[in-house]
């Protein structure tokens, strides 16, 4: 189980990862055209502050287990992360963007698995 949590911590990374630093050096009409269009009408302080928040969380997935220091932050960056696939989802659901939203569900639901597996 260390194995399959450890291999789903690192592809949220990359993807969080990828994601934040996107969030905090692009502007949204560039994110849009890359795809990130939940980004559209959000005022670009909240943009750069999300891909922050997002870049923290990437932190918390890993270096707890890296470091050996601090372990509870792992399961508590997943579930943070987790929770902006919330407001995501919905965010695309507004948009009428239904195809996208099992992005964040799936995304959400290997958030949580790692949150419940760092955790027990």
């Amino acid at each position: 189980m260390n194995t399959i949590l450890w291999l789903v911590q690192v592809l949220l990374s990359l993807l969080f990862g990828y994601s934040g630093v996107m969030k905090a050096t692009q502007s949204a009409p560039k994110l849009v055209a890359m795809g990130q269009t939940g980004v559209e009408h959000l005022p670009l302080p909240l943009i750069r502050f999300i891909g922050l928040s997002e870049l923290a969380g990437v932190a918390g997935l890993l270096l707890p287990g890296l470091l050996h220091q601090s372990p509870t932050l792992t399961p508590l960056a997943a579930l943070c992360l987790g929770l902006i696939m919330v407001p995501a989802g919905i965010i695309h659901y507004q948009r009428g963007e239904y195809k996208t939203i099992w992005i964040n569900v799936i995304t959400l639901a290997l958030c949580l698995l790692v949150a419940y597996g760092r955790w027990t």
